[in-house]
């Protein structure tokens, strides 16, 4: 499969940062397409050069967006499975208890991948292949998950627990139905069919 190019290191001086914390707030509020580069600029502080100096478009500043999102989702959940229990149904409860900490902290409107791709599906968007790989690398976890649950199809278990899981992720932000994430853990933890005992080590 083809990767695609380093992207060019960005200087973070202090501007750099603050645009990219304006920009992941209104992105996330309001959609990418709905906000310009000049209104990320003044929620920063800063010139629209000085924007363009540090990212050098638009779509660098969203792929950094998502990247900046990602990389704090994955410390959180990494946080919650190391304190988890070493079990399939232990690990998989520590996945969907972060989800729904990370939502009503950060996910108000919905998963910001799946919303960012709804605006930028084209595969040949810089942004596509964040998103893409963001949810690639949540189905491997998903299949480690039900490997260790001695699952006899895994791969048909990790699939169906990654489209739980994201459907859980659209329904919080749509608000229906009530108990997005207690509904989805027990369908979730009904899936593993008794597999998820603490005799199993995830990993």
């Amino acid at each position: 499969m083809d990767t695609a190019p380093a992207r060019p290191a960005i200087d973070w001086t202090p501007g750099a940062r603050a645009v990219l914390a304006a920009a992941s707030e209104l992105f996330y509020a309001h959609g990418i397409h709905a906000v310009g580069v000049e209104a990320i600029a003044e929620r920063a502080g800063v010139t629209k050069k000085t924007l363009y100096d540090r990212f050098g478009s638009k779509e660098r500043l969203v792929v950094e967006y998502l990247d900046a999102r990602d990389r704090r989702w994955r410390e959180l959940l990494a946080d919650r499975l190391a304190a988890a229990g070493p079990g399939a149904a232990q690990q998989l409860d520590a996945v969907l208890a972060a989800s729904q900490e990370w939502s009503r902290a950060e996910g108000s409107h919905g998963c910001a991948m799946v919303n960012a791709h709804a605006e930028v599906g084209d595969p040949a968007h810089p942004a596509h292949q964040v998103i893409v790989e963001q949810k690639r690398w949540m189905l491997r976890l998903f299949h480690r998950i039900a490997q260790g649950s001695g699952a006899p199809q895994p791969d048909h278990l990790a699939q169906a627990l990654h489209l739980l899981h994201e459907g859980a992720l659209v329904s919080y932000g749509i608000g229906v139905p009530d108990g997005v994430f207690e509904r989805t853990r027990e369908a979730a933890l009904a899936l593993l069919g008794g597999r998820g005992g603490g005799e199993q080590q995830v990993g």
